[in-house]
């Protein structure tokens, strides 16, 4: 076992007050290994309650340090590392001039694992512990990525990115430079091979991942319900609603569904550990969609200002009642840091939503890049496995050592916090990676 004493921040159990957090001002919490090589949360509370029970243990005292659950991000693209600040008129265009000509260079073994050392290693540098991920079209992006996770022995889920039309040749899935190759069945084949090698390994899960419905066909998207029917564990992962001209293209290509999101229920791909990026422009059907069918919204802010593609709507969220969680959507997201998505989203829910606004409490923003968004991705402990996004007692140990300190002005302001909200919403407006500290994750303590 092993201990640290710090403050300690962890958010309530049960789905009522799930969204509050505690700081345990002066903290103990004990990690154990579990037998299946994971350390997960033996105890955690008051230092001055918990010293005899674990008086033989050496501890780590880290004054003036907060130690956090490792943040989860819900949704990002590995291959689009090198495209972050491109400038655009809207998303249609910054896909069509960035992103297709960056992701056919993932075809390389080389440059998807380089790549995939640095995405990862920034996320863990921002505190980030579980992240849901696109990688490309191209099987080697995704052996690349599932390779580097399993060396770092973080918890990642990505797969292999279905697009089978409207998009030049080489970024297509196993498509030849004449085109000649069968794309669609070639696609679905590799996501089972890869599904068959990767789901369940240490500590990697497999996402079916259509890139969105306009750049997949029929054959495709029936090809990937099919898949996640007979693999009812593995996750989905698509977007939906980002972009006004995107639903437009959307509603062409598919008439008969009721709407875009509906298309994707179409297709067999609405359940529990689907979850769709961005979920900006629904109406109330779509969103009783979502959380009769169990899907999760993971909500872009970073993205969502820089493309100007519009707001989600927390309060219509809140009122329907379906699962949602924060994610930084590198590339079109404009910062690794859960800080600056924080930030994003309470400027979101302030501007975009009725005339007064819509204020966000710092603690259900912290907890939607938490504890909520694990949840929302179903590894809040349902499923038997210990949780992770939560320090709570079996939880997977995954944690941020945070110093408030870190910058002149946040030091100031953190220590004139009168209340744990000001405490958290000084980190979130002025913490950016200088706050992180130190990275702890479950399997490499």
């Amino acid at each position: 076992m092993k201990a640290y004493r710090a403050a300690i921040l962890r958010f309530a159990d049960g789905s009522e007050s799930g969204r509050a957090a505690t700081l345990e001002e002066d903290g103990l919490l004990v990690v154990a290994p579990d037998g299946a090589g994971r350390w997960v949360v033996q105890a955690v509370g008051s230092y001055h309650a918990l010293k005899d029970r674990f008086s033989a243990l050496s501890v780590e005292h880290l004054q003036g340090r907060i130690i956090a659950p490792g943040f989860v991000d819900m949704h990002n693209h590995f291959p689009q590392i090198d495209i972050v600040g491109s400038p655009a008129e809207g998303l249609l265009p910054w896909l069509e001039n960035y992103t297709f000509p960056e992701e056919q260079r993932f075809s390389s073994d080389e440059y998807s694992a380089q790549a995939a050392r640095f995405f990862l290693e920034e996320l863990l540098r921002n505190g980030v512990t579980t992240t849901l991920t696109f990688a490309s079209c191209s099987t080697e992006s995704v052996n690349a990525l599932f390779c580097e996770a399993q060396r770092q022995q973080m918890r990642l889920i990505t797969g292999l990115c279905l697009m089978d039309r409207h998009a030049p040749v080489g970024v297509l899935n196993r498509a030849a430079a004449d085109g000649s190759r069968n794309a669609t069945e070639q696609s679905l084949l590799d996501s089972e091979a890869l599904l068959q090698k990767w789901h369940g390994r240490d500590r990697l899960g497999y996402a079916i991942t259509p890139r969105f419905a306009p750049s997949c066909s029929d054959d495709q998207l029936h090809g990937a319900g099919e898949l996640a029917a007979r693999h009812p564990d593995v996750w989905i992962q698509s977007h939906v609603a980002e972009n006004r001209d995107e639903i437009t293209w959307a509603r062409a290509l598919f008439p008969a569904s009721r709407s875009y999101i509906a298309t994707y229920a179409d297709f067999g791909l609405m359940r529990n550990r689907a979850v769709y990026a961005h979920c900006i422009h629904l109406d109330d059907d779509d969103r009783a969609l979502m959380r009769d069918s169990g899907a999760a919204a993971a909500v872009c802010p970073t993205s969502n200002l820089f493309l100007g593609s519009g707001f989600f709507d927390y309060a219509a969220a809140d009122r329907i009642g379906f699962q949602y969680g924060l994610a930084s959507d590198i590339g079109g997201g404009t910062s690794f840091s859960p800080f600056h998505t924080m930030l994003a989203a309470y400027y979101v829910a302030r501007e975009g939503q009725t005339k007064q606004g819509l204020s966000l409490s710092p603690q259900h923003i912290w907890w939607q890049h938490t504890a909520g968004a694990a949840k929302a991705l179903g590894l809040d402990g349902r499923q038997g496995r210990p949780a992770v996004g939560n320090l709570q007692v079996g939880c997977e140990a995954d944690f941020v050592v945070l110093n408030p300190q870190a910058t002149p002005l946040l030091a100031r302001r953190t220590e004139r916090a009168n209340s744990l909200d000001e405490l958290l919403f000084a980190m979130i407006v002025l913490g950016d990676d200088r706050l992180v500290e130190r990275t702890v994750i479950s399997q490499a303590q």
